[in-house]
């Protein structure tokens, strides 16, 4: 059938997808394209912009492609991506430097410190409704700024990775609120870049694109990208929106209240409220609809899978494969444990972290290892929605899942036995592409506003209970995976040590 639909762009750690979407939200057609992370130092993440660009032209060449031999046309174009990699570009639309530190490189760790050493934290948690963490692109400017001078002298403004896309898309330069929301350079009670945290940090505020909405038409594709893309000249391009939040709008976790888990590369729990939280082990970030999302994160939520299947395997066997060892094992993989701080933590005392599996004897293999590592990633999880609620005084007796692993069987049965808790599958699990969608419906004006927009295109078909037993075993190795946890951090400055230059 022949139908006005849209394009979601999706650009992540591992890969840029581009989807064409239904006039109700359905993923029609998909392209992505695979790339990897530059790892040039223990806790240093990095990616090149041109990596991006090239996985979106292929990506959208394939989707367009694909609408054209429907014969569907394309209202609209939105893109929603990794958050605090933090782009640097020239007044020519290019980046000053060829690569990017990403939303989990630790490299700003000595400017957080120095900034904890000499700040009260309470007040700035008033001001930006965050705490300060190596991830913010705040920090990544600094370190930019003092270990990049030239890159950072020829910058005339900073972006996140779906900005540059849509850059190259449009000429045009935005930052969304929800990106903005979340660098620690922005008043949570205005909205707008803060000079208080930019002449407190050293940095040029004139930088920064300006903040706009989500939904909003960034500019319409240009005469160059739509012979690199395939995209029809004048197409549309919205703000769009960082790849988290807006997956949350596209589970249907978008009003006060909702709870949401977001398990992709990392593994993110949040609550929607009106206001910030505001607590020293609670980030906020800011949604599409206007609310806010108190969250915790996990670094290595899905990274830690990706980890087992490269080291264990070296990419050999796929990831249904994995679960099938893992499923072969009992619940607790016989007593064996996974820390699963493979890239650290954001925060807390010991960002610095590593992962380790602890009770390892001849009896385990492969299986009990998979099993470990997907039960490891549900414990740290566990360990902080307890802070969450504790902190906000909810408990959600429901998740909403999304992201990669939503599609896991055997993770989400591991997770909501471990969480005590039901978990509720959409019924598309690419919750990222559907909130593209649900932003266009807006933009393009099928719906008046993004509630009633959530309200027609999100369907949840599935729910996932506790499994009774599982869930016993699981309340038994808590409190031993929070005393590991807690243990371990003796050792985390030791080994920094020892892996250290010239140690």
């Amino acid at each position: 059938m022949i139908m006005e639909t849209t394009v979601a762009i999706d650009i992540g750690t591992g890969s840029t997808r581009a989807a064409l979407m239904s006039p109700d939200g359905r993923v029609l057609f998909v392209a992505a394209r695979e790339y990897r992370q530059i790892v040039p130092a223990f806790g240093w993440s990095e990616q090149r912009p041109k990596d991006w660009w090239d996985a979106a032209k292929a990506c959208l060449g394939e989707v367009t492609d694909h609408a054209r031999g429907e014969g569907h046309t394309v209202a609209a174009v939105c893109a929603c991506g990794q958050m605090h990699g933090t782009v640097l570009v020239d007044a020519d639309g290019e980046p000053t430097r060829d690569t990017v530190p990403l939303w989990n490189d630790k490299r700003t760790l000595d400017h957080v410190r120095a900034f904890e050493a000499k700040e009260a934290l309470a007040d700035w948690l008033q001001l930006t409704a965050n705490p300060p963490t190596p991830a913010w692109p705040a920090f990544k400017l600094q370190w930019l700024r003092d270990n990049d001078p030239e890159a950072y002298r020829r910058t005339a403004s900073v972006m996140m990775p779906k900005d540059f896309v849509n850059l190259k898309l449009t000429g045009e330069r935005a930052m969304d609120w929800t990106d903005a929301a979340c660098s620690f350079l922005v008043d949570a009670s205005t909205g707008t870049w803060s000079k208080t945290v930019f002449d407190r940090l050293g940095l040029d505020i004139s930088m920064m694109a300006p903040i706009r909405l989500p939904s909003e038409i960034l500019g319409r594709v240009t005469r160059s990208a739509a012979a690199e893309t395939g995209l029809a000249e004048g197409t549309p391009v919205l703000v769009g929106g960082g790849d988290y939040p807006v997956a949350l709008l596209g589970s249907g976790v978008c009003r006060p209240g909702l709870a949401s888990e977001v398990a992709g590369t990392s593994s993110i729990v949040t609550l929607i409220a009106e206001k910030p939280v505001l607590d020293a082990e609670i980030s906020n970030v800011g949604t599409p609809e206007g609310n806010w999302g108190a969250f915790v994160l996990l670094e290595a939520g899905g990274d830690s899978a990706r980890w087992a299947r490269r080291t264990f395997h070296d990419d050999a066997v796929g990831y249904a494969e994995t679960l099938a060892m893992a499923e072969a094992a009992p619940a607790g993989a016989e007593a064996l444990f996974f820390l699963p701080y493979l890239v650290g933590e954001r925060l807390g005392e010991h960002r610095n972290s590593r992962a380790q599996f602890f009770g390892l004897s001849a009896r385990h293999g492969l299986p009990q290892m998979h099993r470990a590592v997907l039960e490891g990633v549900g414990f740290a999880v566990n360990r902080h929605l307890k802070i969450m609620e504790r902190a906000t005084g909810t408990v959600p007796e429901v998740l909403i899942a999304s992201g990669g692993g939503a599609k896991a069987d055997l993770w989400l049965r591991i997770k909501a036995s471990i969480y005590g808790k039901t978990i509720l599958i959409p019924e598309e699990a690419e919750c990222g592409l559907v909130g593209c969608a649900i932003l266009s419906a807006v933009a393009t004006g099928a719906d008046a506003d993004l509630d009633a927009a959530a309200a027609r295109i999100v369907r949840h078909t599935r729910e996932v209970r506790p499994e009774p037993a599982w869930a016993e075993t699981y309340a038994r190795m808590q409190p031993i995976f929070d005393r590991l946890y807690a243990t371990a951090q003796d050792f985390y400055d030791d080994l920094d040590a020892l892996d250290a230059p010239g140690a």
